[in-house]
């Protein structure tokens, strides 16, 4: 039998404190009046809860409110200086830091070196120099590390992390320890999982579940389901670069758990450059080569054509050197290794129609119709840019990416259910609405799933703003005595 909780007049009191704390943090400053309409408090009671939260120093006076009729009321809001946060962004070649006030305004960014060599002593003074650098006045609440792994909390060591990246990192206790060299609270966190905190309020804004694949040099995913994050057991979930897939060496062939096999083999950024490359697609890098293959592909798309125009004429051409997976209702890409070959009808929509001319070897005569309001003349760069071979050859290209991409991706909507798939970093990014819309029709043609696919909507670094999201969370529950009372989801 459950025990009620009586509502004694302490616990009243906090509840309504918090209330209001949470609504002027929401609205800005208000009056006593709106703060008691807007609660659904008494107006004696608001004025009690303000007079309380003045005394604690967490709300102060915002001055007065002019320019309506009647007497002047005077407003109210969080004392920024109440508490103080910091995220931290930990990758081989730098540590970021963002600090910012309890109401959640920025006071300073900064980035230092990684640490000097292996061990806890050199890590320590590396993040000491680093929070030096943005430094947040006392009382600091809160410290949200993220870092390319995840603590496992029955160990409390760092796991998940190559020994190469992240050796000054791998020692017992790691976030007790840090804490206490540091003089302030450390929470670490697994940086995918802190880049779809960041997009809960961006493109996930309206699903509580979904899924984030980040594809970039690494792959990795975030499992956000029912609003919060799944961290698993052993915090691993979403270590999805090791997922076992048809086509990709296993764990047993690379003799390691950790070693080269699995979704990352297939999909991560060294094996989707080597891909395009092998369809004509130049450049030092994956982002080069994704970027390259999506101009290309785009040669016979103007501008302001939509998802119908990338997606929906990509058609089949068979002809695979190695076996593979026909997918798509009327348009399929060829999922095997080997060359593909594109054919059949290429629709276009042009905000500018006109004619275009590859500057290397060969003129595009395109295979469909391109409509469009205005004129424009296009021109292709590179050798061979702007050929009918080429176009047919970046638009294979892009297909297997996708098919590659959502291959994963299929084992792990078929689990979790999402509403929604979010795809982010650099190669996602690179690969843009075109790949976005590929990846889309591709997941639906493996799986039952009807997750819609977004584009990740996080400008600047999403590591360092999940982790600014944790860090204010747990300070304003610590300072304000616990979550809203009532939380308001979409």
């Amino acid at each position: 039998m459950t025990e009620l909780v009586r509502g004694t007049p302490g616990l009243v009191r906090a509840v309504n404190d918090r209330a209001a704390l949470h609504l002027l943090l929401r609205q800005g400053p208000l009056t006593r009046p709106e703060i008691s309409r807007l609660t659904g408090l008494s107006k004696p009671t608001a004025s009690q809860v303000l007079a309380r939260l003045e005394g604690a120093g967490l709300v102060v006076g915002n001055g007065l409110r002019t320019g309506l009729p009647g007497r002047v009321p005077e407003t109210y809001r969080v004392n920024a200086a109440a508490a103080y946060a910091t995220a931290v962004d930990v990758t081989p070649d730098r540590i970021a830091v963002r600090t910012a006030d309890i109401t959640g305004a920025v006071l300073g960014e900064a980035e230092a070196p990684v640490p000097a060599g292996p061990g806890r002593e050199a890590l320590v003074e590396a993040l000491r120099a680093a929070l030096a650098l943005a430094p947040a006045p006392r009382p600091q609440r809160r410290v949200v590390v993220g870092v390319q792994g995840a603590v496992d909390p029955t160990t409390g060591r760092l796991a998940y992390a190559s020994e190469e990246d992240m050796a000054a990192w791998l020692f017992p206790d790691v976030e007790r320890c840090l804490g206490e060299a540091l003089g302030l609270p450390v929470r670490i966190e697994n940086d995918v999982n802190l880049a779809a905190v960041a997009e809960r309020a961006h493109a996930a804004a309206d699903c509580p579940d979904f899924v984030l694949l980040w594809a970039d040099e690494g792959l990795g995913a975030a499992l956000v389901i029912g609003g919060r994050l799944h961290r698993g057991h052993f915090g691993g979930a979403g270590e999805v670069g090791y997922l076992p897939l048809p086509g990709a060496p296993t764990a047993r062939e690379a003799g390691h758990p950790y070693g080269r096999h699995g979704y990352q083999e297939l999909a991560g950024g060294d094996a989707i450059r080597d891909l395009l490359h092998a369809h004509g697609i130049p450049g030092t890098d994956f982002t080069e080569t994704v970027t390259e293959a999506v101009r290309r592909a785009g040669a016979g798309v103007g501008t302001g054509a939509g998802t119908e125009a990338w997606a929906g004429v990509w058609a089949r051409a068979g002809a695979g050197a190695g076996p593979g997976t026909a997918v798509g209702a009327g348009a399929g890409v060829l999922a095997g290794a080997g060359t593909e070959a594109m054919a059949g009808a290429w629709t276009g929509t042009a905000t500018g129609s006109g004619t275009e001319a590859g500057t290397g070897t060969g003129t595009r005569a395109g295979t469909g119709a391109e409509t469009g309001a205005g004129t424009g003349t296009r021109a292709g760069t590179g050798t061979g840019a702007g050929t009918e071979e080429s176009v047919e050859a970046a638009r294979a290209g892009l297909g297997v990416v996708a098919a590659r991409l959502a291959s994963g991706l299929a084992s792990i909507v078929t689990v979790v259910d999402p509403g929604l798939v979010v795809l982010a970093g650099r190669l996602c990014a690179a690969g843009g609405e075109p790949l976005r819309a590929l990846v889309e029709r591709e997941l639906h043609a493996l799986t039952h799933s009807r997750a819609r696919i977004r584009l990740s909507a996080v400008t600047g670094n999403p590591v360092l703003a999940g982790a600014l999201d944790l860090a204010l969370t747990a300070a304003r529950d610590e300072v304000f005595g616990g979550p809203p009372p009532v939380t308001h989801c979409p």
